[in-house]
C-alpha cells in the first residue's frame, strides 16, 4: 500500500494565496502563488480610477432624470435631487407633443434602415473578404474613402438628387423612402462585415464547395450563421445611429407628421425660452429603446467588434 502524504492544513493554503506569511515547517502544496502588495494596490488604484471615470460620465445621466422629474421653475437652480418630485414632463411629452407619434416614426425607419444596412453589409463584406474580381482593393478604399466626407459636404448633392430622384423624377424630399434611401448602408458597416468574415477559416468554405455549395449558398448557409456577433453589432450601431440622426431627419422629413423622436425633441427648445423638465423628460424616453436594445445584444456586439479588428 502506498504511501500518501498528509493535506496541507487548509489556514496555511489561505494564508500562502492571501499572501501572508506562513509559519515555518508548515508543509503547503506547490504552484499556489501568493499576490504580491504591488499587484494588490496597482488592481486598488485601477478599480478607483474606473470607478472615478463611471461616475464623471454618470453625473449628467442623472442630473437630466431629475430634472425631468422637477417642475419648471425649480429647473433654474442646480440641485442634484428634486425638492418637488413630479412627472408632469413625462405627461406633457406623452400627451401635448404628440411624442407618441415621434416614437413611432423612428421605430419604423430604424428598422427598415437596420434591416438594410445588415443585410447589403453583409452582403458587400461577405464579396470583399471572401471572392476575388479585379479591382477589388480598390473599390474596397473608395467605398473607406466616403468615411472622410462628412455629411454636412453631401448636403447639396443629396438633397438636389432626392428632389427629382434619378430615372423616376420622383420627388423624395418629406417622405419616408427618401430619408431610407440615404441611410440603407453604411461604409462603416461594411467595414465591419468584411473584418469579421476574414476571421473565419476558409476550410469551411472549401468543405461547402466540395457539397457543390455556390457563392451564395455559402454565404447564406455557412458564412452568414457564423456572423453573428459582427451582425448584433452593425445592428446595434445602425439603429443606434438613426433613432439619434437628427441632421438627414430633420432635413428631409419636414413635416410634424414625418417628424422622428430627435426632431421632437428639439422642439421644446424655442427662440425665448426651453421648457428643461419637459425637455430632458423626453431626453429619457428618447434613450430608453436604446439602452434596451444595447443590453440586450451587449455580449454579441463586444464579441462582434473585438473578433473584427483582428484578422484571420
Amino acid at each position: 500500500m502506498a504511501f500518501e502524504p498528509p493535506a496541507p492544513p487548509l489556514a496555511a493554503v489561505e494564508e500562502l494565496a492571501s499572501g501572508g506569511p506562513v509559519a515555518a515547517g508548515t508543509t503547503v502544496a506547490a504552484g499556489i502563488p501568493g499576490r504580491a502588495r504591488s499587484e494588490r494596490v496597482q488592481r486598488l488604484i485601477a478599480y478607483t480610477a474606473m470607478f472615478a471615470i463611471a461616475v464623471l460620465f454618470f453625473v449628467p445621466f442623472l442630473w437630466s432624470l431629475s430634472t425631468s422629474l422637477k417642475p419648471l421653475p425649480e429647473t433654474a437652480h442646480f440641485s442634484l435631487l428634486p425638492h418637488t418630485w413630479t412627472i408632469a414632463g413625462y405627461r406633457e411629452a406623452l400627451t401635448q407633443y404628440n411624442f407618441g407619434r415621434y416614437m413611432a416614426n423612428s421605430a419604423i425607419v430604424s428598422a427598415a434602415v437596420t434591416f438594410t444596412s445588415v443585410f447589403l453589409a453583409s452582403l458587400g463584406g461577405y464579396a470583399f473578404a471572401r471572392l476575388r474580381f479585379p479591382g477589388r482593393n480598390i473599390l474596397f478604399f473608395i467605398v473607406l474613402g466616403t468615411l472622410m466626407i462628412p455629411d454636412q459636404l453631401r448636403l447639396v448633392p443629396l438633397y438636389r438628387m432626392l428632389t427629382i430622384f434619378p430615372l423616376t423624377h420622383w420627388n423624395l424630399i418629406d417622405t419616408y423612402q427618401g430619408y431610407w434611401a440615404i441611410r440603407m448602408v453604411s461604409a462603416g458597416a461594411l467595414f465591419l462585415m468584411r473584418q469579421y468574415f476574414l476571421t473565419i477559416p476558409r476550410d469551411l468554405e472549401e468543405a461547402a464547395k466540395l457539397d457543390g455549395a455556390g457563392y451564395f449558398k455559402t454565404f447564406w448557409r455557412v458564412m452568414l450563421p457564423l456572423a453573428g456577433p459582427a451582425l448584433a453589432a452593425v445592428a446595434i450601431l445602425e439603429f443606434q445611429g438613426t433613432w439619434n440622426d437628427f441632421f438627414w431627419a430633420n432635413l428631409i422629413l419636414q413635416s410634424p407628421p414625418h417628424w422622428t423622436i430627435q426632431v421632437g425633441v428639439a422642439q421644446f427648445s424655442f427662440t425665448y425660452g426651453t421648457l428643461w423638465n419637459d425637455l430632458m423628460a423626453a431626453s429619457m424616453i428618447a434613450l430608453a429603446p436604446v439602452v434596451l436594445v444595447y443590453l440586450f445584444f451587449q455580449r454579441y456586439f463586444v464579441a462582434g467588434v473585438a473578433s473584427a479588428g483582428v484578422k484571420g
